[in-house]
């Protein structure tokens, strides 16, 4: 049974924890599943990797570990980590196949304990250390992953490590670098987020370089905490601990004083250069579509790496229904549920589907109408306006039930006043494939909510009509009868 090969255990507070704490113990996790295809006949880097790191995505396959790669001897290559919900369940402890709602709930209860990181003076990050001119980059098998990349990227399933100076607030954060030479990375961390903005607010002005580290490889639940939608000022170290259900053991950089969980493959100590950029793009994201083409991006300069030997470079083969679709989503998911209690908004749950590349979020209200639609559109449109749909159904409708949401989209959704849509400009997802080229300079764009409820002022009586379903349209007795029956007559 795949729910006894996924170990589990609670410590002396009855906190369960997971049994792994790497990525090679992952890995044998989900051998023991059947969540992982060991690739044994050389592939090489240069797009055949990405090719079938991709259509494993898409057919939602198990997890890629390819053992041989061209050039490559003594470095392997794990692709697609937590790129299905089987894998996700596997990840948290649960039996693989978990429905996606325990999932949603089991990361939720472990968001809220945190459990703050241990720190030991070594760990398997160190096995290998090399410094300033020792540093070869392409010593790495960085693949290209996309026809028409702009280059080989080497921090797609990363874990970037920096710090405010003027808080000391330590983010952990994924963001894609691309390799720019022997000793330099080029990488697209927005202005918005939190990397993008102390460089700007703190480090530009002052004309020195921004101490960075980027983690490659550490078990799969610190890069779950580094990709979640977490609140401002939040330590995603302490995440990583509660949803581990123990502390992240963590080690000091060999060239700054940032932390970085010692259990990792590979380890990249940078600085982010205050007076020079470095073309970067376009890259295959995670909406599904090439993004953009060449531009400006930060430009960092390698002081050192370091890593275990026979290092496992992680990568997620983003586009379409990659890692982002299921770890991103849901933790987004729980952010927007909690902003709308906060504003009394009467939400009930909030799935964002993975077919939606973080695009589109269902929620489910207690109580509907184009007031409560006005409102939910407002809120979370307010800030940074991440979303483009949103689809607003009544509490007896199941969010995670997209069956079920189309059809309260197809016949509850007025046509005309049904249908609330805001503008805005200088807070929109530049990632966004239908905004146009000008509206991403400008960070323009609009988010549409489609009212699938029934009008408050309805009667339920007379003029709410009944819904034609086995649970709807026949006498409570009858279903009991028919379901302790199995369906047969």
């Amino acid at each position: 049974m795949i729910e006894q090969a996924v170990k589990r255990e609670k410590n002396a507070k009855g906190v369960t924890q997971v049994e792994w704490k790497d990525t090679r113990q992952f890995i044998d996790a989900l051998a023991r599943t059947g969540d992982l295809t060991v690739v044994e006949k050389e592939v090489h880097w240069d797009l055949e990797i990405g090719a079938i790191g991709r259509l494993a995505c898409e057919r939602q396959a198990p997890g890629l570990w390819f053992k041989r790669i061209t050039d490559y001897p003594g470095c392997t290559v794990f692709m697609n980590p937590l790129a299905t919900w089987r894998r996700v369940a596997i990840a948290l402890g649960l039996a693989a196949e978990s429905s996606v709602k325990k999932i949603y709930r089991e990361y939720e209860e472990r968001e809220g304990r945190l459990i703050p990181p241990v720190t030991v003076s070594d760990g398997p990050c160190k096995e290998i250390v090399k410094r300033a001119d020792q540093v070869d980059l392409f010593d790495l098998p960085a693949p290209m992953l996309h026809e028409g990349d702009g280059g080989r990227y080497i921090g797609t399933w990363d874990l970037v490590v920096s710090r405010d100076p003027a808080a000391g607030w330590v983010n952990w954060g994924i963001y894609r670098f691309m390799v720019y030479g022997a000793r330099r990375l080029t990488g697209f961390p927005r202005p918005t987020s939190h990397l993008g903005k102390v460089f700007l607010d703190h480090y530009v002005p002052a004309a020195r370089p921004m101490p960075i580290a980027i983690v490659i490889g550490a078990d799969p639940l610190c890069h779950l905490a580094a990709s979640a939608t977490y609140r401002l000022g939040g330590d995603e170290a302490m995440l990583a601990g509660g949803l581990r259900g123990s502390g992240v053991e963590v080690v000091r950089c060999e060239t700054s004083d940032l932390m970085v969980p010692a259990t990792a493959e590979i380890v990249i100590e940078a600085e982010v250069l205050p007076d020079a950029v470095g073309l970067e793009g376009p890259y295959g994201e995670y909406p599904g579509y090439r993004t953009g083409e060449m531009g400006n991006g930060i430009l960092c300069r390698v002081k050192a790496v370091t890593h275990r030997r026979d290092p496992i470079l992680t990568i997620d083969a983003t586009g379409y229904m990659d890692d982002s679709a299921t770890i991103t989503s849901m933790s987004g998911a729980l952010a927007i549920k909690r902003r709308l209690e906060r504003h009394g908004v009467p939400v009930v749950d909030v799935y964002v589907p993975p077919e939606g590349a973080v695009h589109a979020a269902v929620v489910a209200v207690s109580r509907g109408g184009p007031e409560v639609t006005r409102q939910i559109l407002e809120i979370l449109t307010s800030r940074r306006a991440l979303l483009s749909k949103i689809f607003v159904v009544d509490g007896d409708v199941d969010p995670f039930d997209l069956g079920r949401v189309l059809h309260a989209f197809a016949t509850k959704c007025h046509p005309v006043t049904g249908v609330h849509v805001v503008q805005y400009t200088g807070r929109a997802n530049t990632l966004t494939p239908c905004y146009s080229q000008e509206e991403r300079k400008r960070q323009a764009g609009g988010t549409v909510a489609f009212d699938c409820t029934w009008p408050p002022g309805w009667s339920r009586e007379w003029e709410v009509p009944v819904k034609a379903t086995f649970d709807s349209i026949f006498p409570e007795i009858l279903q009991r009868k028919v379901t302790a029956s199995g369906g047969e007559t």
